[in-house]
């Protein structure tokens, strides 16, 4: 895949605890240089982060409930609407893990169903990528979650925070394609580092990466 090519597809991330203004301000410029996805950074960002990337076509993502989605619905969905207000236009939210693991799989829709909620009343469309965390759940979790987001009306089906105990895995992301068909989308995320990881997690079916190295992800791409 060619490196503008697979620009389109990253997420460019800086979502750790340290991040720095100026490290937000290096991840925009290089954002607007190559062209990536989005940008997807810490709620606390997004006003600077859309000030950085007006004009440039370059979406700002934030995410929600993160890193362990245990907080109540009704506070995913307002931190929701304030990053909506703030100038975010993509949601990466965690789902209720404990929740599904307990199977009350009714929390889990609903959960979902809060920040769709507050997406479907954005004035410009507005992409929800529910973050499932797959390396707590097993095999059947792994696709119940998947199903659950799809119904839940969630664009896009993500595998990992990646500050969990493991990242994104091939297996997985082709798990997710199985289980949610060919039209929603599936993000692939954590220890993404360099250019052959990337395009097998596209080749097993992901259409978006997510990655803090996305600038020597792209060194590794043709031309």
């Amino acid at each position: 895949m060619r490196k503008q090519a697979l620009a389109k597809h990253i997420d460019h991330t800086l979502l750790g605890p340290t991040a720095s203004r100026e490290q937000l301000e290096t991840l925009c410029k290089e954002a607007k240089r190559h062209g990536f996805a989005s940008v997807c950074v810490n709620p606390s960002h997004v006003p600077e982060a859309r000030r950085l990337l007006e004009g440039s076509g370059v979406p700002v993502c934030t995410v929600i409930g993160f890193p362990h989605g245990v907080s109540a619905a009704s506070t995913k969905a307002y931190e929701a609407q304030r990053a909506v207000e703030e100038g975010a236009e993509e949601l990466d939210m965690v789902i209720n893990v404990a929740a599904l693991k307990d199977g009350d799989y009714r929390a889990v829709l609903d959960d979902i169903r809060a920040v769709c909620a507050v997406a479907a009343k954005a004035p410009g469309p507005l992409v929800v990528k529910v973050i499932l965390e797959m390396a707590l759940l097993d095999e059947a979790e792994k696709m119940t979650a998947a199903i659950l987001a799809k119904a839940a009306g969630a664009d896009f089906v993500k595998t990992s925070t990646g500050f969990g105990p493991s990242g994104a895995t091939v297996e997985d992301v082709a798990l997710l394609r199985r289980a949610v068909g060919p039209d929603m989308g599936v993000k692939a995320a954590g220890g993404i580092r360099d250019y052959e990881t990337a395009v097998a997690m596209i080749e097993a079916g992901a259409t978006r990466i997510g990655a803090s190295r996305s600038v020597a992800i792209l060194e590794g791409a043709p031309e």
